[in-house]
């Protein structure tokens, strides 16, 4: 069973009557769920990650009047529910505390985007990572019957604003040229082995990165990033595909001749989209003119490569 599923379950089973039998005039109050960080947060958990940090448990999610309120006695409370479920025990790492259990609203999410509430600005939206936005809008949210906790999530799985996203992919197109379509090639007739494989690695992490703003979706932490692709409609499956090739390949130019064609693929998302009209086929040619693209005065005149 994945942990997400477990997770549900096993408030089906003991959070359920927790809440009503003990907190009866706030069960109305109370949302439930599973988010944040783990892989089972993204469905991405196997045999492997049961070792630690991962078993029954879930979040329960309070406003900031009723966390002053209810919130130790809640934490208590959920704290006596059973430790194992399912043949399943919750095994906690060193670093794996507080990713389950009582939070208030505000504080879960301010862990997360270092804010209370969504970003009201283009500038504060412009340094949200995107493996942060993405652990705080994962999993799954079992009740919310307040719907406060619901509310940010809905507003942060809006994704970037438009402008914002031209920005990082403009500057993707940047990095994805250097590294992939100009320095891995210059880097393998030096015979520089460290250049040569940071920029194959590079490469892929940024056009992933790419892949996952023409979709409209956050990119997760590395770990996860190229299983997620399978998930994406635009480019996911052929970049997961595509990025098992080019690991695998057995030379350099078989290598560079898989980064020209996801290179050649993305464009034609670009011109499908009305991102770029330009014939080339290099990545850094297509930057600037997406750039060009944003409303805004100020972000438009920032450097292309700052994304």
């Amino acid at each position: 069973m994945k942990g997400l599923q477990l997770a549900e379950k096993y408030y089906d089973a003991h959070g359920v009557d927790m809440i009503e039998e003990k907190f009866p005039d706030y069960k109305d109050r109370i949302a439930t769920g599973l988010v944040g960080e783990g892989s089972e947060c993204f469905g991405f958990d196997d045999k492997i990650s049961r070792d630690h940090d991962w078993g029954p448990g879930f979040c329960l999610w309070l406003t900031e009047e009723d966390y002053k309120a209810i919130g130790k006695k809640l934490q208590s409370e959920y704290e006596k529910l059973p430790q194992t479920y399912r043949g399943n025990k919750r095994l906690m790492s060193e670093w794996g505390s507080g990713r389950v259990g009582v939070f208030e609203i505000g504080s879960f999410y301010s862990k997360f985007i270092g804010r209370l509430k969504p970003p009201e600005s283009l500038e504060e939206w412009l340094y949200l990572p995107e493996d942060f936005l993405s652990k705080c809008t994962n999993g799954k949210v079992f009740t919310d019957p307040l719907g406060e906790f619901t509310k940010i999530r809905d507003q942060l799985l809006n994704f970037y604003p438009d402008d914002i996203r031209l920005v990082k992919i403009a500057a993707r197109c940047m990095s994805c040229a250097q590294s992939g379509q100009y320095n891995f090639m210059r880097s393998a007739a030096r015979k520089e082995l460290f250049p040569l494989f940071y920029s194959e690695i590079k490469f892929c992490s940024d056009i992933i990165s790419m892949v996952f703003f023409l979709n409209r979706r956050y990119t997760p932490f590395y770990k996860w990033m190229h299983n997620a692709l399978k998930s994406l409609p635009i480019l996911g499956e052929f970049l997961y595909t595509r990025i098992n090739d080019l690991i695998e390949a057995p030379d350099h130019n078989k290598k560079n001749e898989i980064i020209e064609h996801i290179c050649a693929e993305v464009i034609k998302e670009f011109k499908k989209e009305g991102l770029s009209d330009s014939s080339s086929d290099f990545l850094l040619d297509h930057g600037p003119i997406i750039h060009d693209k944003i409303k805004d005065q100020n972000l438009r005149q920032r450097d292309v490569w700052l994304g």
